[in-house]
């Protein structure tokens, strides 16, 4: 089974590289990109064969590593 995960810094905390991004654009002639936020997908491939015992075992990998609960959110999406 696999699943996705996407993290992104939370509502409010600034996006150092996402306003890189923003700027780069904007010299390179993309005007009109207001905001940029940037983060990263994690692909898992998991030995589990359950959705729902492979849903729980990805949160607790995130709130262990994948993700900063402090900083960042996240979304599990199960393939």
């Amino acid at each position: 089974m696999k699943a996705r995960v996407t993290v992104m810094l939370k509502a409010g905390v600034l996006d150092v590289q996402g306003e890189a991004v923003r700027h780069a654009l904007g010299s390179l002639g993309f005007a009109g990109v207001n905001g940029v936020r940037q983060g990263k997908v994690i692909e898992l491939d998991l030995a589990e064969t359950d959705a729902a015992a492979a849903k729980t075992a990805v949160d607790a990998m995130c709130d262990k590593l994948l993700a900063n609960a402090v900083i960042e959110s996240y979304r599990v999406e199960i393939l």
